[in-house]
């Protein structure tokens, strides 16, 4: 397709614009969302932060912001990323990264079901999976994936947490020479999957092997659920091998690829001693909540398999066009792929598939890999169901609902016999969809939530730059209904969701204080001091409602670098204390009851500098404060500290 073809094709699209948006919401919509002060909602919604790097948390179906926990990019609001205690969990191969972008969510699973452990999160820029702990909702691992540019196809698990996998958008140059020319993309450039490893008791990650594939793009990816539990899914475009203006140049096939790997052959392969280790370098950063402390380890090793030498075990089938979605029933049987530039939606069988495998009803191979002949894997096609399919999700009824970027819809059809059921309008461009569950063995329906990219006419203006939106549907009857709109943090893209009994009582409410493990911990105020070690000061402080101990601070110099090691004594929910002193260039900390965090700070100049709780804890907030005296760079004044000291006393040294 020429250049001028797909420019007029794509305009007309994204001049569609649904019809009677003025009145979809119902007069009963209010009433289907409000939640009364004092309740709570019936769902957690975890939604990526897109470009800034966090995951939000909201409550469905009120729709309320909850909170937004940091994972990939500093946070100056409790000062993730500034803290001495967090910044190793932005190391990575490249040193400290302040940023990333977040696109995909995976909660953990057993039995193909969410469990409320974790929360996988991926980083598409400089490719990392994180994993949050949902008892804390607090980032405690990120690993680095080395061999991978754009972590798109990420970060989907098994249907028991055996893995959690990672596949690249961009095609790398892999090994000892990776100074090449573009041009030799064909031949020197490579994808990669990653499988990670998840210890089931605790969650610690580890990069078990990457599986070498063709230079071509992963977009999505899922697990297989029963019968189709040892297979991962990947939908993959640009077949057509292209480096520059992949806007026409990988549009040029009607089909590129759905990939499918048998990852239980995998492992036979790896037990078998076929992998090969090669040198890699990447990140492996861990939080211990003992010590409330994270580590940084540089990791120098990763297991290859190449599928085009180690058969049987991977396989293309052909999908129209440019596949964006690859999403699985929840039966295990239905493969759905979303050509973004297709006119249907194309649903294989998986035994289909596997009698074809076994009959090697191949159509050639595609470098090497045997490609699975469409019609022998095909179950049958959703014909003119929209504009742009990108994602489908499901109810656990039979049905599954895609979204329409064109067209700005969400679409219900069913499974078996294909047939349209219902659409509803998005207001506008939908891209991810989540129904609580809805990716899993066992979803639990009840809501859709779409994720808009464009909301013009939705919320009051605030300026060029508009809040991008989620909006909540019912699709406990026949026909999907729209209740509420919720404008987003960031930009949304796939998001999870679960009833909230999975996790609301398992929610850690501090942390015990005789568990602290902190090396600078502080467990009472008769603990508290200062300490100097050359131009380095330790201020071991305790901070309980309304002060600090110690407040008053004399003998620190210019230059000096003086280490705040606040412990907050408090123990009981929702009292955690800030601190922050006049002049630090990084940010305040936020500590959780129980906690120890430490703020580094190297005063630059002569004089008295306040430090106080940025937190608002108690009626006697705006008294907890104190002074930090410095003096000129090798001066004699004496270390002094203490609280509540008569002004005639010389503090505690």
């Amino acid at each position: 397709m020429r250049l001028s073809s797909i420019a007029v094709l794509l305009v007309a699209f994204a001049s569609c614009k649904p019809r009677n948006e003025a009145g979809a919401i119902t007069a009963g919509a209010a009433e289907k969302v409000y939640v009364a002060p004092g309740k709570y909602d019936e769902f957690y919604n975890f939604v990526s932060g897109g470009f800034n790097g966090q995951v939000a948390v909201y409550g469905i179906p009120s729709g309320r912001l909850l909170k937004i926990i940091p994972v990939f990019s500093v946070m100056p609001e409790n000062g993730y990323g500034y803290s001495e205690e967090t910044k190793p969990m932005l190391e990575t191969s490249h040193g400290s990264l302040p940023w990333d972008d977040q696109h995909h969510l995976e909660l953990s699973q057993k039995d193909g079901t969410p469990d409320g452990r974790w929360l996988f999160a991926n980083a598409n820029n400089t490719p990392r999976v994180a994993r949050i702990n949902l008892a804390t909702f607090k980032t405690e691992e990120i690993i680095e994936l080395p061999n991978s540019a754009g972590n798109h196809s990420s970060p989907f698990c098994t249907e028991n947490t055996e893995y959690v996998v990672a596949g690249t958008r961009f095609s790398v140059p892999i090994g000892d020479k990776q100074d090449v020319p573009i041009a030799d993309y064909k031949k020197s450039f490579n994808g990669t999957i990653s499988f990670i490893k998840i210890d089931s008791s605790n969650g610690r990650m580890s990069l078990a092997f990457q599986l070498l594939t063709p230079a071509i793009n992963f977009d999505l990816s899922h697990a297989g659920k029963g019968k189709s539990h040892d297979w991962f899914f990947f939908s993959c475009y640009n077949v057509e091998q292209a480096h520059t203006l992949l806007e026409v140049n990988a549009s040029q096939r009607d089909k590129d690829f759905i990939m499918a790997v048998n990852w239980k052959k995998a492992e036979e392969y790896i037990k078998n001693n076929k992998g090969v280790l090669k040198n890699s370098r990447y990140a492996h950063n861990v939080y211990n909540e003992t010590t409330h402390s994270a580590t940084s380890t540089i990791e120098s090793k990763v297991l290859t398999l190449d599928p085009t030498q180690l058969k049987d075990f991977v396989y293309f089938i052909p999908c129209p066009k440019s596949p964006h979605g690859c999403d699985i029933d929840p039966t295990g049987e239905y493969i759905v792929g979303s050509g973004k530039l297709a006119a249907l939606i194309p649903v294989f069988s998986f035994d289909k598939l596997m009698a074809a495998i076994e009959k090697k009803d191949f159509d050639g191979d595609y470098q090497g890999i045997p490609v699975v002949k469409y019609e022998s894997a095909l179950y049958g096609e959703v014909q003119k169901p929209g504009l742009g399919p990108l994602h489908t999700e499901f109810d656990g009824k039979g049905n599954a609902y895609t979204s329409f970027f064109v067209s700005s819809e969400v679409v219900k059809w069913n499974i078996k016999d294909l047939k349209v059921l219902d659409r509803k309008p998005t207001f506008y461009s939908v891209g991810h969809l989540c129904i609580p569950g809805g990716d899993t063995k066992h979803p639990f329906g009840k809501y859709l939530i779409a994720y808009n990219k464009i909301t013009k006419d939705r919320y009051l203006p605030t300026g060029p730059e508009l809040a991008q939106s989620a909006q909540l549907y019912d699709i406990s009857g026949d026909k999907m209904e729209l209740l509420l709109d919720f404008p987003t943090v960031g930009e949304p893209h796939y998001a999870q969701a679960l009833p909230a009994d999975l996790i609301k009582n398992n929610s850690v409410k501090y942390f015990k204080i005789e568990e602290n493990k902190h090396p600078f911990v502080t467990k009472g105020e008769k603990e508290a001091k200062v300490v100097r070690e050359g131009n380095k000061v330790h201020v071991y402080i305790t901070a309980i409602r309304s002060h600090f101990t110690p407040d008053n601070i004399e003998g620190v110099r210019v230059g000096d670098e003086v280490y705040f090691h606040v412990t907050n004594l408090e123990q009981d929910w929702d009292i955690p204390h800030g601190f922050a002193v006049k002049g630090a260039a990084n940010a305040e900390i936020l500590i959780m009851p129980g906690e120890t965090c430490t703020l580094k700070w190297v005063p630059d100049a002569e004089g008295v500098f306040p430090i106080y709780c940025t937190d608002f804890c108690s009626a006697l907030h705006q008294e907890m404060q104190g002074y930090v005296r410095v003096s000129k760079a090798g001066a004699n004044t004496p270390l002094k500290y203490g609280t509540n000291l008569p002004d005639s006393a010389v503090a505690k040294n």
